[in-house]
């Protein structure tokens, strides 16, 4: 495999949400992403950008174009130092929340990609990672 793009971006305030959401929609379709692929990655984005700012106090987003012939991918990472997520299992359940949200987020994101990852220490943070093909 082998990463084509790579920048990071900072997530601190919900105008820096609505930059990353513009940036995906323009590396998917850079990448050749078909509408509905676009929208599905946006969405995670959106949701996991979100839940960084709300839940992680902030952090960053890695975007990475990749290739692996013959197909392409998008592969986002978001990181923050955060309070971490206790008990993981749990939060990857539907309807789970512990905002005001739908729980839609963690469960809801993993289901709109091809593949999803996360990692999270109490008191230390936590990282997701998620990465659409073409």
């Amino acid at each position: 495999m082998v990463v084509t793009k790579d920048e990071n971006m900072e997530i601190r305030t919900s105008d820096h949400v609505v930059l990353v959401r513009q940036a995906v929609r323009k590396w998917a379709i850079e990448l050749g992403f078909s509408l509905v692929d676009q929208t599905k990655m946006i969405t995670a984005a959106s949701e996991l950008a979100r839940n960084t700012l709300d839940y992680g106090g902030g952090g960053i987003v890695r975007l990475q174009a990749l290739r692996e012939d013959p197909r392409k991918g998008l592969r986002l990472t978001f990181e923050d130092r955060g309070p971490g997520i206790p008990d993981l299992e749990k939060a990857l359940t539907d309807g789970y929340t512990t905002g005001k949200g739908m729980g839609m987020g963690l469960s809801g994101s993993r289901r709109l990609v091809n593949e999803f990852e996360i990692e999270s220490r109490v008191g230390e943070g936590t990282k997701v990672t998620i990465t659409r093909w073409k």
